[in-house]
Formats: structure tokens, C-alpha cells, sequence
């Protein structure tokens, strides 16, 4: 990779970490936005499905959009649009309002993804150390995310000054991403958008056994996700007996063992195949929240979030897995359908993980997430014996 591929890559990977922050910046301010608002948490968790369902959505017109632009003007709109939502949802006086920001909030980060992953495939033939890299974006937002969203919250007595810290990332990416990318040509600039949403095409590309398998991989791979992303501060807060600074350094930690994990994974599915490096990732997860549902003390906890870390590193690898059985011109529209299909059903993390925990219990919440991906492990050794996806 030469210099200017590192530059490429380095812009659309802050691009990325821009909407992650947005859409984290909130998970450490669920207590606060509880007593703010005088809601329950399967109301706030409500709330943030529909951010992430709003997510989902976008992720289909987003890829259109790179189609009919291209992919820079896609991205650069899908900044200025995460940075606006961010500071408008900081000044949400009434819990509707909220919810309904941060769906915007959503709906804006979502137009992101597609557009700068397909951007990537088309520069690197390595997809899964490009992509890989790109999920640096992921990790370090849940790195810098909570503690800083939590930080300007505390420090302002006030738990709007949070999300006011992805407003001013988003805007500072946006600059740097018009200075950095030039203009991408779109690759269907002519095609009508009834020939882009048909729908019989659409189908028969998610019916590909490959693509079908893949989904139903990425689908519970970020359910299980969405459920640490939501809600993993409070269950260490309320069920693992930390204190709000402690959980909220435990969820950037796991983030920031990510930033080396997430490479690595795509790096090794490059040279030893993608199931192999799910499959690992995965166990590590399953061991992982074990640690947290079953021990107590300093070395569970320590090593717990090793290895819920590197259970979190999965996503490059299997949108590599996708790029893979997708050709280029399936790589915007097609992309994005698969993706608003897979965060459209995933996006029920928040809710289902918030619902079992005020109504069962912290155990069943996270010890169905654990038991998820352990599912999508036996799910990838079937694939590997009997070639489901053949």
C-alpha cells in the first residue's frame, strides 16, 4: 500500500470513526437520560432501536446515492448530516423529541457506510486488511466515544453536552475528507432508479446461498453488537458492581484492544480464509461474556474484556466475506440493500437486550448474546463440513 492509499484510507477510516462516535456518544448516558427524561430503560432502549433501525434504512439509499454521485459527495453529505443531527438531539427538551433526533441521527450516519465501503474495495485488492483498518473507525470511536461523551456530560452538569462532542468530530471529517478525496465518478450515473430498486434483482442477489449465508452471519453478528453497544456500560454499572467510571473506562478498553484486533482478523482472513477468522473472533466473545455472567473480581473482569474485545472484532472480516461474492457493480446498490436488511433486524439489540433486563434480568440479556454467537459458530463449522453456502 502506497502513501496515498494509506491518505485514502486514513480519511474514509476517520469518516467512519465520526458516525461510530455519534451513535456511541450515547450508551454512557443512558442513567443520565433515564432521570432526565423519567423514562425506563426498554423506553430509552426503544429509542436507540430506532436510532440503529434508522441506520439500517439509510444504508440502501446511501448506496444508491453512491451509484447516482458517487461515493465522496455521499460521504461528505453524510457528515455534515451526522454533525447537524448531533447538535440538534443536545438540545431535545421533551423524551420524544429525543427519540426522534436521534432516528435522524441514525438515518444521517447510515447514508455513510455503504458509500465508503464500496469507495475502499474499489482502491484495494486486499479487502480484508482495507476494511480491517476501516474498523480502526469502530474501535477507536468506542474507545474515545464514552469517556469523552461522559466527560463533557459530568464536566457541564448536563447530559446534552454529550452528543455536542460528535457534532464538532463530524464537522472537523468533513473538512478533511473534501481536502483529501477527489471526486469519485459514479458507476451507474445513467441508470434509472427503477432498474436500481428492482426488486426481483434484488432478492435474487440476497437469495445467493453466499450472500444468504453471509447475512444470516452479519444479521445475529450484529444483533450481539448492537447489545454491547447499547447497553454493556449499564450491566457493568448495575450487574457486575462497577462503579459509572470504571464501566465507562471497561467499554472504552474493549474498544481500544479492538483497534489491534480488527486488523489482525482481516489481515489472517486474507491469508487463511474469512470462516476461520469469524469463528475465532466469535468463541472469544462467547468466552468472554462468560467471564462477566459467572466470575467477579479484578482477573475476570481484565480478562473478560480482552476477550469480549477481540469477540468484537468480527466486522471487517465479514464485510470482506460479502465484497468477496459481490461484484462491482453490485458493490453500492447491492451492498447497501444487504446492509439495511442486516442492521434493520440487528437494530433490535438495543430493545430486546433492554426489555430482558428490566423484566428477567441482566443474566438473560447478555447470556442470550453469548449464547447468539455461539449459535453462529456451530452455524460456521456446519458451513465448513456440509458447504451450506456453496
Amino acid at each position: 500500500m502506497n502513501g496515498r492509499g494509506w491518505d485514502l484510507l486514513g480519511v474514509t477510516t476517520a469518516a467512519f470513526f465520526a458516525t461510530m462516535v455519534a451513535r456511541l456518544s450515547l450508551s454512557p448516558l443512558v442513567p443520565d437520560i433515564i432521570d432526565a427524561f423519567a423514562v425506563s430503560k426498554s423506553t430509552v432502549g426503544l429509542a436507540l432501536s430506532g436510532m440503529w433501525a434508522a441506520y439500517a434504512l439509510f444504508q440502501f439509499p446511501g448506496g444508491i446515492l453512491a451509484d447516482r454521485i458517487g461515493e465522496r459527495r455521499v460521504v461528505l453529505l453524510a457528515m455534515g448530516a451526522t454533525g447537524t443531527a448531533c447538535a440538534v438531539l443536545a438540545a431535545a427538551p421533551t423524551f420524544p423529541l429525543f427519540a426522534l433526533f436521534a432516528v435522524v441521527l441514525g438515518a444521517s450516519a447510515g447514508l455513510y457506510f455503504t458509500a465508503g465501503v464500496a469507495f475502499l474495495t474499489g482502491q484495494f485488492e486486499d479487502t480484508g486488511r482495507a476494511l480491517g483498518v476501516h474498523e480502526i473507525g469502530a474501535s477507536s470511536a468506542g474507545l474515545v466515544a464514552p469517556v469523552a461523551s461522559a466527560y463533557a456530560a459530568t464536566r457541564v452538569g448536563w447530559w446534552g453536552a454529550g452528543p455536542l462532542v460528535p457534532a464538532a468530530v463530524a464537522g472537523v471529517v468533513f473538512v478533511l475528507f473534501a481536502w483529501r478525496v477527489p471526486a469519485t465518478p459514479p458507476s451507474a450515473p445513467e441508470q434509472s432508479l427503477s432498474d436500481q430498486v428492482d426488486v426481483s434483482r434484488l432478492l435474487a442477489l440476497l437469495g445467493r446461498p453466499s450472500v444468504l449465508f453471509t447475512t444470516v452471519i452479519a444479521m445475529v453478528g450484529f444483533f450481539t453488537w448492537q447489545s454491547f453497544s447499547s447497553f454493556f456500560p449499564t450491566f457493568l454499572e448495575e450487574y457486575a458492581g462497577l462503579s459509572t467510571p470504571r464501566a465507562s473506562l471497561v467499554f472504552g478498553v474493549t474498544f481500544a484492544i479492538t483497534i489491534g484486533a480488527a486488523p489482525a482478523l482481516g489481515w489472517a482472513s486474507d491469508a487463511t480464509g474469512r470462516d476461520a477468522a469469524i469463528a475465532v473472533s466469535l468463541v472469544s466473545g462467547v468466552a468472554g461474556y462468560a467471564l462477566f455472567l459467572f466470575l467477579d473480581g479484578p482477573l475476570a473482569v481484565a480478562a473478560g474484556t480482552v476477550l469480549v474485545a477481540v469477540g468484537l472484532s468480527w466486522p471487517g472480516v465479514v464485510n470482506s466475506r460479502f465484497m468477496d461474492h459481490l461484484g462491482p457493480e453490485e458493490r453500492g446498490t447491492g451492498f447497501g440493500m444487504v446492509r439495511t436488511v442486516v442492521m434493520l433486524v440487528s437494530s433490535l439489540g438495543s430493545v430486546v437486550t433492554g426489555t430482558l433486563a428490566e423484566r428477567v434480568s441482566w443474566l438473560a440479556a447478555y447470556g442470550l448474546v453469548a449464547a447468539l454467537l455461539g449459535l453462529l459458530v456451530a452455524l460456521l463449522v456446519c458451513n465448513r463440513v456440509l458447504g451450506i453456502d456453496a
